[in-house]
């Protein structure tokens, strides 16, 4: 189902290599210029409100960006997201939802009437 196996692999090679460059550049950037690389990363966390916890500081955070788990973590949801996408004529996929008590379902259970 989905999308034909040569197609998804060259679309996991695409987003490693692109995800692979942002985190070597990114560490790079961290390592030559901190101070403007907090500024930028402080910017990007007030855009997704991660700076209004104030248990949630820059330190605890911060320092995890363009790390190896960091790169793991993006190629792991870029790659899932491939399996979520609908293609005419295959099967459309059982995308994972999460209800509103936290229970991970998939799409097909609540046609199913579960």
């Amino acid at each position: 189902p989905g999308q034909p196996l040569p197609g998804i692999l060259l679309q996991k090679i695409l987003i490693f290599l692109q995800v692979t460059t942002c985190v070597v550049v990114g560490k790079t950037l961290m390592i030559l210029f901190p101070g403007a690389m907090k500024r930028y990363i402080l910017k990007q966390g007030e855009k997704s409100r991660m700076n209004q916890n104030p248990k949630f500081s820059y330190e605890n955070w911060g320092p995890t960006f363009f790390s190896f788990k960091y790169l793991l973590f993006v190629l792991k949801v870029k790659w899932k997201r491939l399996e979520d996408e609908a293609y005419e004529g295959h099967p459309a996929p059982n995308t994972p939802v999460v209800t509103f008590k936290g229970e991970v379902r998939r799409i097909l259970d609540f046609m199913r009437g579960q």
